[in-house]
């Protein structure tokens, strides 16, 4: 599975990004797909995620109320829509394709990042 993450870029305090990542396979309906942020300095975390069916989302608290992952397995598409961004949201976002968890060593597949700047 190959993942290209889109739509990352500068945005003030207050203002809403969507994030998407492609998959390049049909068998990413049968993954449990994540978001991850990475800021220098810092661990990777994990900011949400969703189950095959989509059944299942978790989030983060820092994101709760602000962040909607979502996931449309016929077009092999996951988004994170990003409302009320804050500074703190600076970082570089990866979606990644494996199993449910928080732990990043769960997730097999990874795409290349895109960077969200918040000012």
């Amino acid at each position: 599975v190959q993942l290209v993450e889109s739509g990352g870029g500068l945005v003030q305090a207050g203002g809403s990004l969507r994030l998407s990542c492609a998959a390049s396979e049909y068998t990413y309906s049968q993954h449990c797909m994540g978001w991850f942020r990475q800021v220098p300095g810092k661990e990777r975390e994990g900011v949400a995620y969703i189950s095959p069916g989509a059944a299942t989302t978790a989030y983060v608290d820092a994101v709760k109320g602000r962040f909607t992952i979502s996931r449309a397995n016929v077009k092999n598409t996951l988004f994170l829509q990003m409302n009320s961004l804050k500074t703190e949201d600076t970082g570089v976002y990866y979606c990644a394709a494996g199993s449910m968890s928080w732990a990043d060593t769960a997730y097999q597949y990874w795409g290349q990042g895109t960077q969200v700047t918040v000012s």
